[in-house]
């Protein structure tokens, strides 16, 4: 079994780790370990995917659909598989690939942490994304949130060097700049992490308004 498991790691790693981001070390996830849930690590993502041929056979789907947007090398493919933080308490998996039908949505989300969010603040980590409705409601999300159709992604900085003020800085310049033409939604939660999607042109802060976004200081 342990053979089999470092043979899917070792399997897995070629097919899905993009070239970019083994270079530069993006992979690790390392920065994020205050904000990632137990049993979401990349060891994690291993063993879930050697569980399952379809668990493989999704990813590999996956990733060809983002390789044809040229979207597969802004953050880890295997990161934008990741559930929620209450994943364990919902008794939900760790690990999940949307349907099919919602893979478009991700598509402009992750263009506009390409061109906008990574030149602003640099490399960031994906810590959740697609949520279908029973996590989505058990991890107390919005009835109508952008999770549930996969808009949505919640990130952090790679880099250790990033304060929050400076993420929040960079970021909500990008969003007022050009997150209208993306359609982009902007929320900040406590800490580095912060939240991004593609299914409105909007920002919000700790009750939910834009009057309490962090982005109105820097207005």
């Amino acid at each position: 079994m342990l053979k089999l498991i470092r043979g899917a790691a070792v399997a897995a790693t070629i097919l899905f780790a993009p070239a970019t981001a083994l270079a530069h070390g993006a992979e690790g996830g390392s920065s994020a370990a205050a904000s990632l849930a137990p049993g979401q690590s990349k060891a994690d993502y291993y063993a879930w995917l050697a569980r399952s041929p379809e668990h493989r056979q999704a990813v590999i789907d996956f990733r060809r659909r983002l390789a044809a947007e040229a979207v597969q090398q802004v953050v880890p493919v295997w990161q934008l598989i990741r559930t929620s933080s209450s994943w364990r308490q919902c008794a939900a998996e760790p690990f999940e690939v949307a349907p099919t039908d919602k893979w478009a949505n991700i598509v402009a989300t992750l263009k506009f942490v390409r061109d906008e969010v990574v030149p602003a603040i640099g490399q960031v980590e994906a810590l959740s994304a697609y949520r279908n409705e029973t996590l989505n409601a058990c991890s107390a999300g919005a009835p109508r949130s952008a999770h549930r159709m996969f808009f949505a992604l919640d990130l952090t900085p790679v880099a250790a060097g990033v304060t929050r003020d400076a993420m929040i800085r960079g970021i909500c310049a990008a969003h007022a700049r050009d997150g209208r033409g993306y359609n982009t939604g902007l929320g900040f939660y406590s800490g580095r992490r912060f939240h991004v999607d593609s299914s409105g042109f909007r920002k919000w802060g700790p009750n939910g308004s834009g009057a309490t976004s962090p982005c109105v200081t820097y207005a």
